[in-house]
């Protein structure tokens, strides 16, 4: 299995667990593959569903160098010489896939078409027009299109923050901030990551992590992009680029979000990017320091807590886990939704195009 994500690429941003999560199915009762190896976050997606018991059967990717990779990480799989290959194996229950993100969605609907569940990876849509097709196709065929929002569902602070507001520890959520900046890393970026017809602008694509986490953390069901706006401030030979974005929201029951999203970290921080999430309660407030406590600690994974007990701090790493995955696996074999509703994956992906179209572009 991939090793522990390299700190300074947030592209090959690929978590293994430390604390030996317990599978949650026998070997071979929940098979899976891989498909489409665009983004490097289809490694931290397979990861995660190895740890909790899935069994990686096959690979394909019309790149023969990157399914080499793959294979080298994860030599149990089989390299699929098409695709029908793995569409058409009964045994196989879901894709994972990492496409290019304007192409992520024709291959949800392809894989749902075969009577699999499909996992993406963010953002898992471009356009309205695809949210809507998934939305219709998941209906028609009953399967699952799942998504990867990494920066929740792989990170051990975002799971514990989860926990200490289900059991009430900061009373009712009014806001969430949160700030997602990345290092650009540029020359190790693909051709597509330029193109904003292909990535889908910076809101739709890291910004849905951001959203995503809004729904969660404040329990909106829906919500409304109030403002929104997006610049290339540092990348003139990249036009299309779009290197700052921020929006902010209403959620349907009242609580509000503002959150920022960057490809502007310096060279001198010790990782790609200091995310952090400010949850903002009626009896308190939770601050999460994600991969890196700043000029402190290098490592990540820190909660702090105050409410009217108190102040707390709390280092998570390697204690919480990622039991989203697990929970994935049990909810295709059962047809449950206790990972997350096919409803919340879409909203969060629709807002995020929301925002991205109604930004205004500013010319700095």
């Amino acid at each position: 299995m991939a090793n522990d994500f390299n700190r300074s690429d947030g592209m090959n941003y690929a978590p293994v667990s430390a604390n030996k999560p317990k599978p949650v199915c026998a070997p071979g009762e929940f098979v899976f593959a891989a498909m489409a190896l665009d983004h490097g976050h289809i490694y931290g997606q397979c990861n995660g569903l190895i740890e909790a018991g899935g069994t990686l059967k096959w690979v394909y990717d019309p790149d023969r160098a990157k399914v080499a990779n793959f294979v080298k990480t994860y030599p149990q799989v089989q390299a699929a010489a098409t695709p029908e290959v793995i569409l058409e194996d009964e045994e196989v229950k879901l894709v994972a896939a990492a496409a290019i993100p304007s192409e992520r969605c024709a291959l949800g609907l392809r894989v749902m078409e075969h009577g699999k569940d499909y996992f993406t990876d963010k953002t898992p849509f471009t356009t309205l027009e695809q949210v809507a097709a998934a939305r219709t196709k998941a209906a028609e065929t009953g399967r699952k299109y799942m998504v990867y929002y990494s920066e929740r569902l792989h990170v051990e602070s975002a799971v514990y923050a989860g926990k200490l507001i289900q059991e009430g520890t900061i009373g009712r959520v009014v806001q969430v901030i949160g700030t997602g900046p990345h290092r650009l890393s540029k020359p190790s970026r693909p051709d597509w990551f330029f193109r904003k017809a292909q990535y889908g602008g910076i809101l739709c694509d890291i910004g849905s992590h951001q959203i995503e986490q809004f729904l969660f953390f404040a329990g909106c069901k829906d919500a409304q992009v109030m403002h929104s706006k997006v610049a290339n401030y540092n990348n003139p030979d990249t036009p299309e680029l779009e290197d700052f974005g921020d929006a902010t929201l209403l959620g349907d029951n009242g609580a509000t979000n503002y959150f920022r999203v960057d490809w502007l970290t310096p060279d001198g921080l010790g990782t790609w990017g200091d995310g952090r999430t400010i949850i903002l309660g009626t009896d308190g407030f939770i601050e999460l320091r994600k991969y890196i406590d700043l000029a402190r600690d290098p490592k990540g994974d820190h909660v702090y807590l105050v409410n009217h007990e108190g102040e707390q701090h709390y280092a998570v790493g390697g204690q919480v886990g990622y039991p989203f995955f697990g929970e994935l696996i049990l909810d295709c074999l059962n047809r449950t939704e206790l990972a997350m509703t096919q409803e919340h994956a879409f909203k969060a992906g629709e807002l995020c195009i929301m925002a991205q179209n109604k930004a205004v572009r500013i010319n700095g």
